[in-house]
């Protein structure tokens, strides 16, 4: 039992960078945009919440304090990075695709540029850990308690509140219906008084938002509150992407697709601990590997059943209605 307790405190965290990420990407992509630069949103949000921690580390702050001005920081910084996107893609009309690219290529060159500017490293490297060993009240209850509430981070609470606000947006207000109407017939919602470009606007941005506070929470519950520009975000935003394809642009099949991918990665590090596995003496690269290869398998059985909004990735021109 202790080995399930293990899992689950170790997976959570990976699968909430995950979680929000993809959950970005589909706010986006409901909007009718395609936003590949998830990844380097992440780490553009990653790096200047990782910068606010370094620069208050020595105040008399507290840890959960610094973690939620860090996350706000974080998510402003991810919110101003997704506006080149925004611009390029709905005001400019250019290549979705390629736009997203040239954000994920740009941030990691800036990232160890800056480090090596200002710190000589190749990224931050701060000494603040925000973990949690319980609680109080929430850790007491029985089992749910120990796996959700015991040896954690605040992120993990905070990521499942922004997974119950982005499912009521989307489904239960105004905005979440213009929003899905601009990605499926952006036409039809025009003529019916919609502006399709703020819309657009504002799933990008709301995208740029939940990457930027991925990305952080990624430093914080993964890296131990580091930034590199070399690992960056070992792809995260991408495997994102492969959640929200495999979840179905859909909040609650998202999380599902996050936990089982984030599973799959506290595995692959946990192999020591578990017998059957470690007997089998496999190198452990090989299981290092899993989450990625789950994602090819998943994306390649799971394509044809896709169902993707029908307008994403298609320019909006009023002139053509």
């Amino acid at each position: 039992m202790d080995i399930v307790y293990y899992l689950v405190q170790n997976m959570l965290p990976v699968a909430i960078p995950l979680l929000l990420v993809a959950l970005g990407g589909m706010f986006s992509e409901r909007s009718g945009v395609i936003n590949i630069g998830l990844e380097g949103i992440m780490l553009f949000g990653a790096y200047f919440g990782a910068l606010f921690v370094y620069n208050v580390q020595g105040t008399s702050m507290g840890p959960q304090t610094i973690l939620l001005l860090g996350m706000l920081i974080a998510g402003i910084a991810g919110f101003l990075y997704s506006l080149l996107l925004s611009f390029a893609a709905v005001s400019m009309k250019a290549n979705q695709v390629i736009s997203g690219t040239a954000l994920n290529m740009m941030i990691p060159a800036a990232v160890l540029l800056f480090s090596k500017m200002f710190f000589n490293s190749d990224g931050i490297t701060t000494n603040k850990n925000f973990y949690i060993r319980e609680i109080p009240i929430l850790g007491d209850i029985p089992v749910i308690g120990q796996l959700f509430f015991q040896r954690t981070y605040l992120t993990v609470i905070i990521g499942f509140v922004f997974l119950a606000i982005a499912t009521i947006v989307l489904y239960k207000t105004r905005f979440g219906l213009r929003l899905r109407a601009c990605g499926e017939h952006p036409h039809a919602a025009d003529s019916v008084g919609i502006n399709v470009y703020k819309m657009r606007y504002a799933g990008v941005s709301i995208s740029g938002v939940l990457a930027g506070i991925g990305g952080y929470f990624y430093s914080v519950g993964v890296m131990d509150g580091n930034v590199n520009g070399h690992t960056g975000v070992a792809g995260f935003g991408f495997l994102a992407l492969a959640v929200m394809i495999f979840g179905q642009w859909k909040p609650i099949r998202i999380m599902f697709a996050a936990l089982f991918f984030a599973f799959l990665r506290t595995l692959a590090y946990s192999v020591s601990l578990i017998p059957f596995l470690f007997n089998l003496g496999i190198n452990q690269t090989y299981y290092k590997m899993l989450p990625y290869l789950a994602t090819m398998l998943v994306l390649a059985l799971t394509s044809k059943k896709s169902r993707a909004p029908k307008a994403e990735g298609i320019p909006y021109d009023k002139s053509q209605r």
